[in-house]
């Protein structure tokens, strides 16, 4: 349940670093609330509601120096109000903050009609655009000028209130029904935006703002809850979503650093003010209001005490992971990193290799030494040709002894042969031998 916070569109865009002045010209916002270094979030809250009511726009519509005082007692507010910056400026001042960055939220009761168009745009093309009550709401139930309606425990009202106003409602507890709980819910079936408030008593009579929880959409209707059960209940507070798509990791980790307890937990019999004031931009919103007791609900109080205490054991655990998850990280990306320049490496050497072996191929010096070799080889085949000249010799030498035979055999054979081979028998085989054919052998 955020308190309340002011703003301008112009802020919202991203200025709000501009309105404070530059860096070396910034005061600690410590000093410009004037509250503590060991203030409580609920001094801090009331600190900045009473600057910010005294400077605001619209009740100094033509001071400049009151302008500058707003704007800066809502940049510091910013810082101080969340407990990431607060503990980041603690620890390392402005340089740890990105002034950028900061959300404002708006007054849209501040706007002209061309900024809320705006506003309202951005909101329907989903960018998150924050809002806060409005300063003249404020100021009225602070100076005791609201009207308030007597609401019975148990009992609902349904109603329609305007945009930028507010309904204030009153209830009467006893003893017992404080000891037991309260529960203050609203629910709208027309999903109009609207913000529940919780209201404490000033000493003059008025009201200031003590929580306040925003509308959120649940199935087919928006609904809001505040619990005041005799014991802390934690309100859950989303973080930045741009902060979360640049860094998921960190997003993660500090994704229950949001998980912060209410600032009232228990009520105390007596009369308590409630308010629903219509958040939305240019049209009213209806809604049903109901305070009913957490007698009847014991077993989900049971409940919501065991898991809300599970979820900061968690918160616990988170811290410790964290530190464990960045070093195995931080060695995973060492191994990632290293794996690639191996691979890197593997696929050079690779390359070199098949280069030096298409170079055996490939090399001009090879070719020309095998077209060489490819003009000697008629040399080769010159010797050859001579061995099979050899080898035809051989045979014609041993055909006279064939024909020979063939002579024996008949006249045919003898009429075939050619003068050639007659004269080469003449010339190899001129033995002569006298034979006496007379005598037999």
């Amino acid at each position: 349940m955020a308190g309340p916070k002011f703003g301008s569109f112009k802020a919202e865009k991203g200025d709000s670093a501009a309105a404070a002045g530059a860096a070396a010209q910034r005061r600690d916002p410590y000093e410009v609330l004037g509250v503590g270094r060991n203030a409580t979030e609920q001094e801090i809250k009331s600190a900045f509601r009473r600057m910010a009511l005294k400077y605001h726009p619209d009740k100094n519509a033509d001071d400049p120096v009151a302008s500058e005082k707003f704007q800066e007692a809502t940049f510091s507010y910013n810082i101080l109000s969340d407990p990431d910056k607060r503990r980041q400026y603690d620890s390392s001042g402005f340089e740890a903050i990105e002034a950028d960055s900061q959300e404002l939220e708006l007054d849209l009761s501040s706007l002209n009609t061309v900024n809320t168009v705006f506003a309202a745009l951005f909101s329907k093309l989903g960018v998150p655009i924050k809002t806060t009550v409005s300063a003249t709401v404020l100021e009225e139930a602070l100076n005791g000028s609201i009207e308030i309606s007597q609401l019975q425990l148990g009992e609902y009202v349904c109603r329609k209130v305007e945009k930028q106003s507010a309904h204030f409602y009153s209830v009467d507890i006893t003893d017992k029904e404080a000891k037991m709980g309260l529960v203050c819910r609203v629910h709208s079936t027309a999903k109009s935006k609207f913000k529940l408030l919780y209201f404490e008593p000033e000493e003059n009579g008025g009201l200031s703002l003590a929580l306040q929880e925003d509308s959120a959409k649940t199935g087919k209707v928006t609904s809001s809850g505040m619990f005041f059960l005799g014991f802390p209940v934690y309100r859950f507070e989303q973080n930045n979503l741009a902060a979360s798509a640049k860094d998921p990791d960190s997003a993660f980790f500090k994704r229950l650093d949001g998980f912060q307890p209410c600032e009232v937990n228990e009520l105390k019999a007596g009369t308590h003010y409630f308010a629903v004031y219509g958040d939305n931009f240019f049209k009213s919103a209806s809604y049903t209001i109901e305070v009913v007791c957490a007698k009847p609900f014991s077993a989900e109080k049971e409940k919501l005490r065991s898991v809300e205490a599970k979820i900061l054991a968690k918160r616990s655990e988170l811290s410790k992971f964290e530190s464990e998850y960045r070093e195995v990280l931080a060695k995973f990306t060492e191994m990632t990193s290293r794996y690639s320049q191996e691979m890197e490496t593997i696929d050079e050497l690779l390359k070199e290799r098949n280069a030096i072996h298409a170079s055996y191929t490939n090399n001009p010096t090879l070719q020309q030494s095998s077209s060489n070799n490819k003009g000697k080889s008629p040399s080769k085949g010159s010797k050859s040709d001579d061995d099979q000249t050899v080898k035809k010799e051989k045979k014609s030498k041993s055909q006279p002894k064939e024909g020979s035979r063939s002579d024996d055999e008949g006249p045919k054979n003898k009429k075939e042969k050619k003068p050639k081979d007659r004269l080469r028998r003449k010339k190899w085989f001129s033995i002569h031998l006298k034979v006496d054919k007379r005598r037999p052998c």
